[in-house]
């Protein structure tokens, strides 16, 4: 279905005012003011501001630029390319490469007029003002993307989930049927989630929040363990006491995967379970020893699974999901 972005929307207003603005104020190449805020139109506020200031150092710049090299030398074709010539690697040297391109439209309209006079000059800056102005006014709206993340958030959880109840289903029956295509949902998701918790936070100018941004890269850190941790799990084929009791632990983790409150709670069941390993009857037989000691080093990575969430819960910024959620433990 064909669908307009706000983006593009802003950018058919923005360029309308500006144009508007410029022609009302009967500036010469009125048409410019337009151009100059179609290029500034940026995804992020942050990112906008960024913008508008290097195009403005460097129409400022292509200014003086111009006449230097059309008063000095004239104006001919070979003035244009020899102004580039210098005045693009000053940009770089400055870092406001963005404003190439709108400081182009600058050194055409001198070359245009084959003059510089203040009347063009205060021309030229107003272009520059309205365009940028704009600009940055219609780029103040962004739309929230609040309601986004959180179905991203419960996406991944829910992805999550089913993972550890696949896992759970091998460890109770050794047989699964599973085709691993959440795998490649949830690797998909977490880096569509965190590009756009990264845009989110770029579009706060007064205050950082980027509890997403974070919440989104621990969850990242814990799907890279579970992504090494399932060929190990896949490589138990006897059955012990043990295996069972893990796939008990992991059934009750995995129905309380959320973002709230802390892992702290199933830290402790862990270690409490590697302590009753530790009591049990000793192993009888190579294969019941090889399990045993996969199964251990399965509990020993899910613990730093744990550790990684509790450690993300120690940050003071917590969502408005979570101081929602009551009871439980967040895994």
């Amino acid at each position: 279905m064909f669908k307009i972005g706000y983006r593009t929307i802003k950018t058919a207003i923005g360029t309308t005012i500006s144009i508007s603005i410029a022609q009302y104020l009967g500036l010469d190449y009125f048409v410019s003011a337009g151009i100059i805020t179609l290029l500034s139109i940026q995804v992020t506020k942050k990112k906008s501001l960024s913008v508008a200031w290097a195009r403005f150092i460097a129409c400022s710049l292509a200014i003086l630029f111009s006449f230097l090299v059309f008063e000095g030398i004239g104006y001919h074709p070979v003035s244009i390319g020899l102004l580039l010539l210098f005045f693009i690697p000053t940009t770089v040297i400055l870092k406001v490469t963005e404003g190439i391109a709108t400081s182009s439209v600058i050194f055409l309209h001198f070359y245009a007029a084959q003059q510089f006079t203040v009347p063009l000059v205060l021309n030229e800056l107003l272009l520059i003002v309205i365009g940028i102005g704009v600009a940055l006014l219609v780029n103040m709206y962004m739309p929230s993307a609040e309601k986004q993340l959180k179905q991203y958030q419960q996406a991944i959880e829910d992805l999550f989930r089913i993972i550890f109840k696949e896992i759970v289903k091998y460890l109770r029956t050794n047989e699964s049927d599973w085709d691993g295509k959440e795998l490649v949902l949830t690797a998909d998701l977490l880096q569509k989630a965190k590009t756009l918790a990264l845009r989110n936070v770029e579009n706060r100018l007064l205050r950082s929040e980027d509890y997403y941004y974070r919440y989104f890269c621990m969850r990242e850190k814990q799907f890279e363990m579970i992504e090494r941790l399932l060929p190990l799990v896949t490589s138990i084929t006897y059955t012990v006491e043990q295996r069972n009791m893990v796939a008990d632990f992991i059934d009750k983790l995995s129905d309380a995967i959320h973002p709230g409150n802390t892992a702290d709670k199933f830290i402790q069941q862990l270690r409490e379970m590697k302590k009753r390993f530790e009591v049990m009857e000793l192993p009888k037989t190579r294969e019941e020893f090889e399990e045993r000691a996969a199964l251990l080093h399965f509990v020993k990575e899910m613990e730093q699974y744990l550790i990684i969430k509790s450690q993300f819960n120690m940050f003071p910024e917590e969502s408005p999901a979570s101081k929602q959620r009551v009871g439980g433990r967040g895994s």
